[in-house]
């Protein structure tokens, strides 16, 4: 009689987090970060129509990095909370707050079950507020933990000289352009990155009181990269 194999709790979690860690560093790097406009979001994408960067609702944008079909299925679903959500009560209580613990409770819950496969996903929620102080980014991982950044968040790749660099050259009260500028030579520490695979949005802080959420097409990237495009 063969005896079971047995794998314990701890290595069993162990190695569904590297599973995950794995996949998400396949994955092209995405930075999201304040500015005096509002918020930026930057991603490496060479894909002109799947998108790594997207709006959820008024003030909320999403952005992700790992498994694409994975991101899209929980976008939709947190667009469907915050639809749900401003409906039964009003716009102004859809939050990131509570869309980043609806994402956290559903991850941490499937990385737990050990029934399925973690998700190999990093996401992403940010939120503008009515002032600079108002403003949130949430990440949210593969098990469920969630955290607070502050001037910026970077996801996916090799994320310590993206940090690196985006502590030396990002200045949270400074322009739109210079966000850019700044995320893309971060984005660069990782190899070379050309202007038409990047993926860039914008919760524009001038257009409170109505939807934020401003897609940059390649013309007006090329203008606020300069000479740097």
């Amino acid at each position: 009689m063969s005896i079971p194999f047995y794998v314990s709790p701890d290595q069993m979690m162990r190695d569904r987090a590297d599973f995950a860690r794995k996949g998400i560093a396949r994955g092209r790097s995405v930075i999201a970060a304040h500015c005096a406009d509002g918020i930026v979001l930057v991603a490496e994408n060479p894909s002109g129509s799947l998108h790594k960067i997207s709006e959820i609702y008024d003030r909320i944008g999403f952005a992700a990095v790992g498994r694409y079909n994975e991101f899209e299925a929980l976008r939709v679903q947190g667009i469907r909370y915050a639809d749900l959500r401003g409906y039964a009560y009003d716009r102004a209580d859809v939050s990131g707050r509570g869309l980043a613990n609806s994402y956290a409770q559903l991850l941490g819950t499937s990385f737990s079950s050990g029934t399925e496969k973690p998700f190999e996903v990093q996401l992403c929620v940010a939120e503008l507020g009515g002032d600079p102080e108002q403003d949130r980014l949430f990440v949210i991982n593969f098990d469920g933990s969630i955290s607070q950044a502050g001037d910026f968040a970077v996801m996916g790749g090799h994320t310590d000289p993206v940090i690196g660099a985006m502590r030396d050259r990002h200045d949270a009260n400074g322009s739109l352009a210079g966000a850019l500028r700044a995320a893309v030579a971060a984005l660069r520490t990782g190899g070379a990155v050309n202007a038409g695979e990047l993926e860039v949005a914008l919760l524009d802080r001038s257009r409170l009181g109505r939807r934020t959420f401003v897609r940059l097409d390649g013309r007006r990237i090329a203008g606020l990269m300069g000479d740097e495009a």
